[in-house]
């Protein structure tokens, strides 16, 4: 008994009777003011970078091509011009990397050209055309490649050497606005300039992989638009099938996970059974692990009669921890399934609670899409710069010539001695004041991406906590309930606490920052570390990983303590933290079986919507008449998929509201154990069921006593 008190007081001295208690606080005031204003002041900074952002960014350098003038293929002039032609496209691959192409704006070092639309014959200059002028060439063929502003009788072999002609063109079909090779173009020319057809083959290989994608892309819109009724009748049916199960956990959740015990039971003692036979088969055959040796192959291992003979013992030591949890925690696992039917009744008493995650979900978009802007706009802003670049400065003519100095794009070196030499665009001038603060307003517009959506989801914790913390503190239910339990807690939330909020997810914030620098330094230094380094930097991340989920689990209790009684940020986790280590035992029960319940219910919703769409998608469903057939599709498997992954994300979001209402009852009902008695002046909140299964009961009243 000592040894228990003492336990006790290590974790804090349980919570005493408050007469004036009677669920969530009303008569509150603000929590972590400190922080509230700082993450308030964050936030306008925030709205000034976006401002910012809006002012100097110009999205249309990313999204619409350039041609070699700086010009914008199909707008203005170019109106009608919206695709860009590169000149020689295996420069993209020969002279630069990838990395560099996306970073440029696909900008590649070759004359690119506006076009109103791509090349689509194969065509190569020559010999006996180069005696002929451009106008002969190109103009009178119908091929509109040249740069503007070039006469019909200049020579072609010098608009070849000035580089205002391409000297060749491949079928090509548009992709982001680029003329790009197509994909399955395998009748390469020879092509001046290139030493063979297998890097030709490279680069179109390299290159343009995606067109092959957008082809598919038009077929999976085509998919999208003959079955996208029957995807979200195939959503409709992943909601009403999680609801029912939330639902019907007041009637069903003792018998759901008995059979889910059981069957884990059944699955471990049928794994004893076939490492025994499989034991014996190998025993009696005599293969031995000595026999075998060491070797590298795994599967090797699975005919010595050693495997079996330790799988066999893990299992049996695994059935028998099983079972002697069971019997001794039984009347934990029986309040946790009293608990999971209170729950329930609380969603089915407050159903507005079932779709709060529709809010949370809309503010989460709001913050990635207002973050996503702000990246794009700071990563375009500043004027483009353009430099003099030429294939091969060794040539003659090419030793004086000022390269990677500024030029003019739209007074390109037409007249310049060196072959090949142009003006390129090169990047965004970096000298005004936003460029040179380019890189702290991107780790400023992170950092407020993920404060802001851990305050979002901090905000709907805590309001769901608030919500079921007023059904459980009811004592005469549905009659104590507050009418309008969901926005009142909301309203209190907003109004109180965004501090609090604000304080808790700057501090997961932070170290989820600490995870992605230290993914991206891991990413960095792959290739150059040693064993030692590796084991270092899991060690790491493997802590950040279970820091993580720890303040997690952490800010979630402290959100319902918050909730409740209405106190600071620290206060509140501390009791919470306090109040679930003096009862460890029922937190790791009640846990293990929610989520075990859980997980069969996201099982029970996705499996039943994907088998359904797939009998349906397929075809496999006879009988159905003309409205109900299944529609022609190239990909039948992409609705199943889309299906599958809504039913998901749907039941994920239902259960979510589940879980926090368990978590929000049971720390309500460790509550109500420390602070009341059962007598008259300090009754017991929980359900009868509760009350049956601990052994306890509410004093009735004199009146009541004499009536019977």
């Amino acid at each position: 008994m000592g040894g228990k008190q003492d336990r006790e007081e290590a974790y804090g001295k349980p919570a005493k009777y408050d007469p004036s208690f009677r669920g969530p606080i009303k008569n509150r005031s603000c929590t972590d003011v400190i922080c509230c204003v700082l993450f308030l002041l964050f936030i306008l900074g925030y709205i000034v970078v976006g401002i910012v952002a809006w002012v100097y960014g110009d999205p249309q350098q990313v999204l619409y091509p350039r041609n070699s003038t700086g010009a914008y293929c199909g707008m203005g002039a170019n109106k009608d011009k919206p695709y860009l032609l590169y000149f020689n496209i295996f420069s993209c691959i020969l002279a630069t990397n990838i990395i560099t192409i996306s970073e440029h704006g696909l900008q590649c070092p070759t004359p690119q050209v506006c076009v109103s639309s791509c090349p689509q014959a194969p065509w190569t200059v020559s010999k006996s055309e180069y005696s002929l002028t451009v106008g002969e060439v190109f103009y009178a063929e119908n091929r509109n490649f040249c740069l503007p502003g070039v006469p019909w009788n200049m020579p072609l072999l010098q608009s070849l050497q000035q580089e205002l002609c391409p000297s060749f063109l491949l079928p090509s079909t548009p992709a982001l606005g680029r003329c790009l090779p197509w994909y399955n173009y395998t009748t390469v020319p020879e092509l001046p300039g290139i030493s063979s057809n297998a890097s030709i083959i490279q680069g179109i290989s390299g290159l343009v992989d995606s067109l092959n994608a957008r082809d598919i892309s038009i077929r999976i819109f085509e998919d999208f638009a003959q079955s996208w009724y029957w995807i979200l009748v195939a959503l409709g049916v992943a909601l009403v099938l999680s609801m029912l199960f939330i639902l019907l956990l007041r009637l069903v959740a003792g018998p759901v996970v008995l059979v889910l015990i059981v069957g884990v039971l059944g699955v471990l003692a049928y794994g004893i059974y076939h490492c025994w036979k499989e034991y014996q088969v190998l025993r009696d055959e005599g293969a031995s692990i000595t026999q075998l040796g060491f070797t590298t192959n795994l599967s090797a291992y699975g005919s010595v009669q050693e495997t079996w003979l330790a799988a066999l013992i893990v299992l049996a030591v695994l059935e028998g921890l099983l079972l002697l949890l069971l019997i001794f925690l039984r009347q934990r696992i029986r309040i946790a399934i009293a608990l999971l039917q209170e729950a329930s009744r609380a969603v089915g008493q407050m159903m507005s609670t079932m779709f709060y995650p529709l809010v949370t979900f809309v503010l989460l978009l709001i913050c990635i899409a207002y973050w996503a802007m702000i990246a794009l706009y700071l990563a375009t802003s500043g004027q483009p710069q353009y430099v003099l670049w030429a294939p091969n400065v060794s040539l003659p003519g090419c030793e004086t010539v000022p390269v990677n100095t500024s030029c003019d794009p739209t007074a390109q070196p037409m007249n310049s001695s060196c072959p090949g030499l142009m003006c390129v665009f090169q990047g965004y001038l970096s000298t005004g004041l936003v460029q040179r603060s380019l890189f702290n307003l991107q780790i400023y517009g992170v950092l407020g991406l993920f404060w802001t959506l851990n305050w979002v989801l901090a905000l709907g914790q805590c309001v769901l906590a608030g919500a079921f913390a007023s059904f459980y503190w009811a004592f005469n239910k549905p009659r104590d309930i507050p009418t309008f339990p969901l926005g009142a807690a909301f309203i209190r939330t907003l109004r109180y606490h965004t501090g609090s909020l604000a304080f808790g997810a700057l501090i997961l914030s932070l170290v989820q920052i600490a995870r992605v620098i230290l993914e991206y330094i891991d990413h960095k230094l792959r290739g150059a570390q040693n064993p030692m380094a590796r084991c270092i930097m899991c060690c790491f991340k493997c802590c950040l990983w279970c820091l993580e989920k720890f303040i997690k689990f952490l800010n979630r209790n402290a959100y319902i303590m918050i909730a409740i009684y209405g106190k600071n940020f620290c206060v509140s986790a501390k009791n919470a933290f306090m109040l679930l280590m003096r009862n460890v035992v029922r937190v790791v029960v009640l846990d293990k079986v929610t989520d075990l319940l859980l997980l069969f219910g996201k099982l029970l919703v996705v499996g039943g919507v994907g088998v359904l769409s797939f009998f349906f998608f397929t075809g496999r469903i006879p009988g159905l008449g003309k409205e109900f057939e299944n529609p022609h599709l190239n990909y039948y498997w992409l609705p199943i998929m889309t299906s599958i992954l809504g039913a998901y994300a749907i039941a994920s979001g239902f259960f979510s509201v589940f879980g926090m209402c368990v978590d929000t009852l049971f720390l309500c009902f460790l509550e109500d154990l420390e602070r009341n008695d059962g007598s008259l002046d300090r009754p017991y909140y929980m359900s009868k069921a509760l009350l049956k299964i601990l052994g306890k009961k509410n004093e009735a009243p004199p009146g009541k006593k004499r009536k019977k």
